[in-house]
């Protein structure tokens, strides 16, 4: 993997795309003159493979001048498809080349939030899972943690955890809110699943850990509240294993280590670890779990992020003073096009944008609705170039190399 350490020069300007100058209204905070609407400059394209596309940009912002990264995906195309970027484990994180090069990925982004620091509980591992729901190759890997325990910036009006930026079978992008159903049932009762490998329960839940955890301790699970991630950790906790639909084990603090092909791992916390008391070694049980979207052809690749443009315009609400690094995705010509953005670092070249002025350039660039995803020291976007061995670096990373993050999205051409 190499890292380019130059500043690219934009070689050509695309028009603006028929924004409305109202759309970036309202902003404050500015550190400069800045247009009503950023204008993005566009570089000559680069193929990189059938179907997929590399540029960079500039634009000049409330903040300054900033300069990032985009890649377009023509999801038409048969050869190209989209995919989630893992690690091997939701509780692990690896460098985005790194994955990419592994899944044999042409180009890609970083992810959603994720669970980078639990400074709040002493003590506690971070588990490096990510805020919200994924899905890979029409696997179901994991829900969503409450809103309240998120990492990230707060949700504008309306967003939530479980929101995602999906590809359905029939490769057709779309926007989605995917919500976690399922049950518990036992000689003992039966009792609803508020969790599906995830980093934290709501309070008085059950949650579901499968062989796709990892092995890093669920204690951090029963930390936080349905109000604040830095409340403190449960004293009323369960956990029983659950193999070939039998109770094997059970225990009365959660658990670490590598979780066995075939079984299941429940955890509860206060009324969810009394509802796992009543269970006995020996005991029957059946576990059914379903990542449930709005509707459509079913999702064959989901990763969270929260809303920022629907419908070619910027949500209610959304933050128009605080700049920072970003990283997007993004979809238009009826979602059959992808566009996945990273900005360089602001260590090196600015303040970069505010959420408001990221959904304009999203839209400017072609995307009808977008998503934000984790940025700052996360924000990476990596291509690999038509003969080359792996992929490279394109932006500049804040802090001058890659963070290890728990997943991306990557563009394939088969």
């Amino acid at each position: 993997m190499r890292t380019r350490r130059h500043r690219y020069r934009v070689r050509a300007a695309v028009a603006v795309l028929g924004l409305s100058g109202a759309m970036l209204t309202g902003m404050t905070g500015t550190a400069s003159a800045a247009p009503a609407v950023p204008q993005v400059r566009l570089s000559t394209g680069q193929r990189l493979a059938d179907g997929i596309s590399y540029r960079g940009f500039s634009v000049t912002a409330s903040h300054g001048t900033v300069y990032g990264h985009l890649l377009t995906a023509d999801l038409s195309d048969r050869h190209v498809s989209v995919g989630l970027l893992q690690p091997g484990a939701v509780a692990a994180r690896a460098p985005l080349s790194r994955m990419a090069d592994a899944a044999g990925a042409v180009a890609g982004v970083n992810g959603d939030f994720f669970d980078i620091s639990e400074s709040q509980h002493p003590g506690v591992a971070a588990t490096g899972a990510a805020v919200g729901p994924a899905i890979a190759d029409g696997e179901q890997v994991k829900a969503a943690v409450p809103d309240a325990q998120r990492f990230g910036p707060a949700l504008p009006p309306g967003d939530s955890d479980e929101d995602v930026i999906g590809v359905a079978r029939d490769g057709v992008a779309r926007l989605d809110r995917i919500r976690l159903k399922g049950s518990v049932e036992s000689p003992a009762g039966s009792w609803a699943l508020r969790g599906y490998n995830q980093y934290a329960l709501p309070v008085g839940g059950i949650g579901l850990f499968t062989s796709r955890w990892g092995s890093v301790s669920r204690e951090r699970a029963v930390c936080g509240s349905d109000h604040a991630r830095g409340d403190g950790c449960s004293g009323d906790v369960y956990e029983v294993a659950v193999r070939n639909g039998e109770v094997v084990s059970r225990s009365d603090e959660p658990g670490s280590g590598a979780i066995p092909a075939g079984t299941e791992i429940l955890l509860g916390r206060e009324g969810g670890a009394d509802q796992l008391r009543r269970l006995d070694v020996g005991d029957r049980v059946t576990v059914r779990h379903q990542l449930s979207a709005g509707g459509g052809s079913p999702l064959r690749f989901a990763v969270g992020g929260f809303p920022v443009l629907r419908g070619g315009a910027p949500l209610a609400g959304l933050d128009a003073s605080v700049a920072a690094t970003r990283t997007a995705a993004g979809f238009g010509s009826g979602g059959h096009r992808m566009y996945l953005l990273a900005l360089d670092g602001s260590a090196e070249y600015g303040a970069g944008l505010t959420l408001k002025e990221l959904a304009a350039v999203m839209r400017q660039v072609g995307s009808v609705a977008a998503v934000d995803l984790d940025g700052g020291g996360s924000t990476t976007l990596v291509s690999r170039s038509p003969g080359s061995g792996g992929v490279t670096v394109r932006n500049h990373p804040s802090g001058g190399a890659e963070r290890p993050v728990p997943e991306g999205i990557g563009l394939f051409s088969r």
